[in-house]
């Protein structure tokens, strides 16, 4: 048998505020900060260590593994960031606010955009300030213009397939640190859950979810290291962003 951890990175700076964040690279805040030493310290306690670790370019899911690490004095393994874990491209959505544009668009256009398949956000304008083209740590790469779930699972499912699973196969003890829809794409593809099952899916933020797979790399069980109680009102949390809170 074969285990993998899957990590979504702490809360961050736009988690709280509520905005569309893609591949905006904003920081965890201290909650996030917070939730990392805790996913570190639970690791700990459940006896996990690791060979290797995967993160995105993005530094809130880079600072969560970092500080994860830390906790597992694993400082030294070797640490390989991706652009293909970076999370969902949102196109013009970038750095608006989720709760304003339910407000203008309606609450079922906003989860949409967010929880959908196939959709894709509006693209990004040239002019953006959140438009990533020209940074030049995505040098060479083509960075999106806006991206769907399906569009993540594309190019993250090579990745999986060519490079983590075969490491995983190869006794490799494995963390990966990256982003809501990543965790989505990988978990639609291992339980080959259908379209509207992955619909629904939400993933918390800083809460390790566990794989254990077999020797063909089918998963056998999942869970999280957590009381089931707090992962229930994480993941409520994570689905009721975007929701018009009403008196």
């Amino acid at each position: 048998m074969y285990k993998i951890v899957f990590l979504r990175h702490g809360e961050s700076t736009w988690n709280k505020k509520g905005l569309f964040t893609g591949w905006t690279d904003v920081n965890l805040t201290k909650t996030g900060e917070a939730e990392a030493r805790a996913a570190g310290r639970e690791l700990k306690r459940r006896g996990f260590a690791f060979d290797l670790a995967y993160t995105s370019f993005l530094r809130r899911a880079a600072k969560t593994l970092r500080i994860v690490l830390q906790e597992l004095k694993e400082e030294k393994i070797p640490v390989t960031a991706d652009w293909r874990l970076n999370e969902r491209h949102y196109g013009n959505l970038q750095g608006l606010n989720k709760i304003e544009m339910a407000k203008k668009f309606g609450e079922n256009q906003v989860l949409i955009w967010r929880r959908s398949y196939d959709v894709r956000p509006p693209k990004i304008d040239s002019r953006n300030r959140y438009n990533q083209k020209n940074d030049v740590k995505y040098a060479g790469i083509k960075v999106p213009e806006t991206e769907s779930l399906k569009d993540v699972v594309a190019r993250v499912l090579p990745l999986w397939q060519k490079i983590i699973g075969p490491q995983v196969k190869a006794g490799k003890r494995i963390i990966v640190s990256t982003s809501n829809n990543n965790i989505r794409a990988l978990v639609k593809y291992l339980d080959k859950i259908s379209i509207k099952e992955v619909i629904g899916l939400n993933i918390p933020t800083g809460i390790p979810l566990v794989y254990e797979l077999d020797k063909d790399l089918k998963p056998i069980r999942h869970y999280y290291l957590a009381d089931p109680k707090k992962v229930k009102a994480a993941m409520e949390k994570v689905k009721n962003q975007g929701k018009i809170k009403r008196s």
